[in-house]
């Protein structure tokens, strides 16, 4: 069955390679990028089946003309695909505020506005799914990327909290979280100026991370297809061979300390008193508690 698509950040990565995997088998895709000129060729190539569209996800009115637009266009929306962002190098003390809320407002809060457009289109529809883009950074963080890691973390969070808002209106959430990849994602990195008691680390994460093994990006198009077809997808799909044992490391790790620190947790709770939870519950929605 032909899938309706909406991509963001669908210039290059990702974006475009699931663009185009999608409109090689015959769906229909909206692929929308910071500048018309870099999806615009897409159309020459697919004819009616991709509507190429400027979206800036850091411009709320937009993003909600350009969803609109798309729905319009096709007269439905079966998969979502909030791609678009950026990526911060810096130390924790390196990054400038200005820095740090323009990476947050591309990589997070671009997502929110995505959804908020796109959410009342779906729930109307009463279908469609989901996909955040995340990171194996959203599991696991690495120094002098720290900002970025954050706002992948932050993406979980809200898909999480997403999946289990939405689930009654038929609509389904996957965070997809690639490995190492070789895209050019670094084309659109800041670097924040190196203070100088970091130089020596800098140059040797640098070095570490030149050494890394990077998968195909073109090979993560037959999964993404093979999940948006799957009736019951996966809250989370790791891409690559590098995410599961990334995770199995770091959730041991923190079992491992949570349980060797139990005995002190267990300490904090104190004598069990009388939940606040009621009134905070009855202040939110009024007769929501049964009085009894």
């Amino acid at each position: 069955m032909q899938k309706t698509w909406f991509i963001t950040g669908a210039s290059r990565g990702f974006g475009r390679i699931w663009a185009e995997a999608a409109l090689k088998r015959g769906d229909r895709v909206t692929a929308t990028a910071r500048k018309l000129a870099d999806v615009a060729d897409l159309a020459g190539r697919f004819g009616d089946t991709v509507l190429p569209l400027a979206l800036d996800v850091t411009d709320s009115a937009q993003v909600h003309e350009v969803v609109h637009q798309a729905y319009a266009h096709f007269g439905r929306l079966d998969v979502l695909v909030n791609n678009a962002g950026a990526s911060l190098f810096a130390a924790t003390e390196e990054a400038s505020d200005e820095q740090i809320r323009g990476l947050f407002d591309a990589n997070y809060l671009g997502m929110v506005r995505v959804l908020r457009a796109a959410l009342p289109l779906l729930r109307k529809q009463g279908s469609g799914h989901i996909l955040g883009v995340s990171s194996g950074l959203g599991i696991t963080a690495l120094p002098l990327i720290g900002f970025y890691c954050a706002t992948k973390w932050a993406v979980e969070a809200l898909h999480e909290s997403l999946a289990q808002e939405v689930r009654a209106f038929g609509l389904k959430v996957t965070l997809v979280e690639p490995g190492a990849y070789a895209t050019d994602f670094g084309k659109s990195s800041q670097i924040a100026d190196v203070l100088e008691p970091y130089t020596a680390f800098r140059k040797q994460f640098l070095t570490q991370l030149a050494n890394v093994e990077q998968g195909d990006p073109e090979a993560t198009a037959e999964a993404l297809l093979k999940l948006v077809d799957t009736e019951n997808p996966p809250l989370r799909l790791g891409l690559g061979t590098s995410i599961l044992p990334r995770a199995r490391a770091a959730y041991a790790e923190r079992l491992k300390t949570w349980e060797a620190w139990e005995d002190v947790s267990n300490t904090a709770m104190g004598e069990p008193k009388q939940s606040s939870m009621k009134e905070w519950i009855e202040q939110l929605a009024p007769g929501t508690l049964d009085p009894a």
